[in-house]
C-alpha cells in the first residue's frame, strides 16, 4: 500500500540524523553521546561469550546498550541506530502498525519491526543526501557503500525506500536467497509481482551469484506477461566473528522495470531498447511456460497430462483449458 516509502519516519530520520552531525564525531561516537544525553544509558561493544548469541541486548538494569564485537562497523551503526529508533519513535511505528489490519499478533510485530529497520536506514541514510547521492552515482551500490560507510545489502534495502513525491528513485524490487533457493526477504517499490509463497525461477541468475562470490552480474528478465526488467544479483556475507563461527553465505537481487535501467551505472553498454531478456516466471507453481527445462513443479492453475510413452524437454506436460 505504502510502495515501501513512510514519510513520517523518513523525516524523523533526517531529523535525528543532522542533531547526530553535529555533533562533529563519528557516526558511532555521536550514537554513544545521545544514549548517555538523552536517555542515560551507555553504548558498549562487547565480547561474544559476554552478549551469549545476541547481536544487540538493551540491558535496562545496567542501564546501558549492549552491541557484540562479532558485527564489523556497518552492523554495529545499524543496531545502535535501531535501538535509538525503538526508544525514540515507538509512538510513529505503533500509529503505522495500528492504522493497517493483521490476522495474527505475531504479524503485527514482524511489521513494527521491519519499520523500525527501516527508520534505522532512514538515520543512516537521510533521504535528501541519499537520493542525491544515488542519482550522482548512478545507484552504485559499492561506491554508495563507501560514501555511507554501509554494507552492501543495507544500501539496497535503503534503494527500495526512494518514493518520496517529486523526489522519487528507481523504483527497485529486492529479493535475498539462501543457497537451498529459501527467499528470506522480499521488498518492492515497484511492481515485480513476489510469489507469496515458494522460491524464485532458476533461470533468475539470482542463483548463478553463488558461483562468483561478490562479483555482481546483470541479467534483463522477461515474466510470461511480457514485463520486462533489468537486474543485478550478488552475494553478501553473514555470521561474523572469526574462523570457527557459523557463516552464512545469501545472494541478493535487486532489479527495476527495464524503463529505469538507462539510469544504473551497470546497464552502460547494454542495448536497452531492443533488449534480450531471459524468459522467467515467479516461481514454478505460478509459471504458465509449457517448455521450461529448468520447470520443477507443474503450474498450480493448469491440468496435469501424463504420458507414458512420450517425454518432453519439460517434466511436466499440462493442458491450457
Amino acid at each position: 500500500d505504502n510502495r515501501n516509502y513512510f514519510p513520517t519516519l523518513d523525516e524523523t530520520g533526517e531529523e535525528i540524523s543532522r542533531a547526530l552531525a553535529a555533533r562533529n564525531a563519528g557516526l558511532f561516537d555521536a550514537l554513544k553521546l545521545r544514549f548517555k544525553e538523552k536517555h542515560g544509558l551507555t553504548l558498549r561493544i562487547l565480547p561474544t561469550d559476554v552478549m551469549v548469541g545476541a547481536f544487540r541486548r538493551h540491558d535496562r538494569h545496567r542501564g546501558q546498550i549492549a552491541i557484540s564485537e562479532t558485527l564489523d562497523q556497518a552492523s554495529r551503526i545499524f543496531h545502535a541506530t535501531l535501538q535509538l529508533v525503538l526508544l525514540e519513535q515507538g509512538k510513529a511505528l505503533d500509529a503505522i502498525v495500528n492504522a493497517a489490519s493483521f490476522e495474527t499478533d505475531a504479524g503485527r510485530r514482524l511489521t513494527r519491526a521491519a519499520l523500525a529497520n527501516y527508520a534505522s536506514a532512514a538515520v543512516i541514510f537521510p533521504y535528501e543526501k541519499f537520493f542525491r547521492s544515488a542519482e550522482e552515482l548512478k545507484y552504485d551500490i559499492e561506491a554508495l557503500s563507501r560514501r555511507f560507510g554501509a554494507s552492501f545489502e543495507q544500501v539496497c534495502h535503503r534503494l527500495t525506500t526512494l518514493q518520496r513525491p517529486g523526489k522519487e528513485g528507481v523504483p527497485f524490487f529486492f529479493l535475498r536467497i539462501d543457497a537451498a533457493g529459501n527467499v528470506s526477504k522480499r521488498f518492492s517499490a515497484g511492481v515485480f509481482p513476489f510469489a507469496r509463497y515458494g522460491g524464485s525461477c532458476a533461470l533468475w541468475n539470482i542463483h548463478e551469484a553463488f558461483r562468483t562470490p561478490r562479483k555482481i552480474i546483470t541479467q534483463i528478465i522477461q515474466l510470461p506477461e511480457g514485463d520486462t526488467f533489468f537486474s543485478l544479483a550478488r552475494t553478501v556475507h553473514g555470521g561474523e566473528g572469526g574462523f570457527h563461527a557459523p557463516k552464512a553465505e545469501r545472494a541478493i537481487a535487486l532489479g527495476c522495470d527495464i524503463k529505469h535501467a538507462e539510469k544504473l551505472v551497470y546497464s552502460e553498454g547494454l542495448n536497452l531498447s531492443e533488449p534480450t531478456a531471459t524468459p522467467i516466471g515467479v516461481t514454478c507453481r505460478l509459471c504458465p511456460r509449457p517448455s521450461c527445462a529448468a520447470r520443477a513443479h507443474p503450474p498450480l492453475e493448469r491440468r496435469l497430462i501424463v504420458d507414458e510413452h512420450r517425454r518432453m524437454a519439460t517434466p511436466f506436460s499440462f493442458a491450457f483449458d
